[in-house]
């Protein structure tokens, strides 16, 4: 255990966190274990997949499968910031966290979803001027744009992050704090400083508005223009053909952004550690493991990418182990 001491007025406070995770019986914890660790290995698989498709196979190498990359890659260390320490919770008695090692967690969680809030929104771009615009889709979407957005995506979520933890890490926290949940959250930290978090929660509710008000509006525009774009096709095959294009990255925006709005667009008095473990479970956990097989299930250029990439890579395996023999 790592311990770090401050001194909070005339008061000594030593912080290190306990998790409370999910108490439940000990069969029940290592049942949980075994669950979480396959959900875990098989979405850092199917993410990792999608990536050497999309890499390896140059009909992929367009803006919207760049950003479905992005994406993926993302989500396989967003879920890496909070499985391993849950997997080890499920087995150990001490369930204790240290200071810097909460915080560290906290700021990367925070950096990781507010970019994805972002890359949703600029997913979504892609689509409305792929639909809408169609004959100057290559020359408003270029490299240079994709790179910048993707590029500003990531440097928007580290900069919340920063923010938040300004006004979080300063708190202090006294005798022995117990996180209600299994991962340091804004939501239940706040919740356990041993002076007034007012200041923090207001910066927090701004700010969780703000990043996801904005992108939710650029998406809801966006989509708007979309369906009544594809409603003015003339053909049946054509309002099909267009709106498969985007029917999978409409279902992950509604999975990301209902659970996620549910939990962070909310004042304190509203929150309930209960439910919200539940519904932290389904975007930390269930979402990422969901958004490759939609992506999958919907679309048969990455379907047939991802079939040639593990057909190579078995033929590949087989040959060394011909040429081995």
């Amino acid at each position: 255990m790592i311990t770090k001491v401050l001194e909070a007025g005339n008061h000594t406070a030593t912080i290190h966190f306990v998790l409370l995770g999910f108490p439940t019986r000990p069969a029940f914890q290592l049942f949980l274990f075994f669950v979480f660790l396959a959900t875990y290995l098989l979405t850092l698989l199917e993410n990792a997949l999608i990536i050497l498709a999309i890499r390896g196979d140059r009909q992929l190498h367009k803006p919207m499968y760049f950003f479905l990359s992005h994406l993926s890659f993302l989500e396989m260390w967003y879920v890496t910031v909070i499985s391993p320490k849950m997997l080890v919770d499920f087995l150990s008695h001490d369930k204790t966290i240290s200071f810097n090692g909460c915080m560290t967690q906290l700021y990367f969680f925070v950096t990781f979803v507010c970019a994805e809030y972002l890359l949703l929104a600029v997913m979504a771009f892609d689509r409305h001027v792929a639909i809408c615009n169609p004959l100057r889709y290559p020359v408003i979407v270029t490299n240079q744009l994709c790179g910048t957005l993707a590029g500003g995506c990531w440097l928007c979520g580290l900069t919340t992050a920063t923010i938040k933890m300004v006004f979080i890490a300063r708190l202090h926290y006294c005798g022995k704090p117990h996180i209600n949940h299994y991962f340091c959250d804004i939501s239940p930290l706040l919740s356990i400083p041993c002076e007034d978090s007012s200041q923090a929660e207001r910066v927090d509710f701004f700010l969780a508005l703000v990043v996801i008000a904005i992108p939710l509006c650029a998406v809801v525009a966006s989509y708007t223009t979309i369906v009544s774009a594809i409603l003015r096709i003339p053909s049946s095959q054509g309002r099909q053909k267009a709106f498969s294009t985007c029917a999978s990255h409409l279902t992950v925006v509604i999975l990301f952004y209902s659970t996620t709005l549910f939990t962070y667009a909310r004042p304190k008095l509203m929150y309930t550690y209960s439910s919200n473990k539940v519904v932290s479970v389904l975007y930390t956990v269930i979402v990422p493991l969901l958004n490759p097989i939609i992506y999958c299930l919907r679309n048969q250029e990455v379907k047939a990418a991802l079939k040639k990439t593990i057909l190579c890579k078995g033929s590949r395996s087989r040959g060394d182990v011909a040429l081995s023999n």
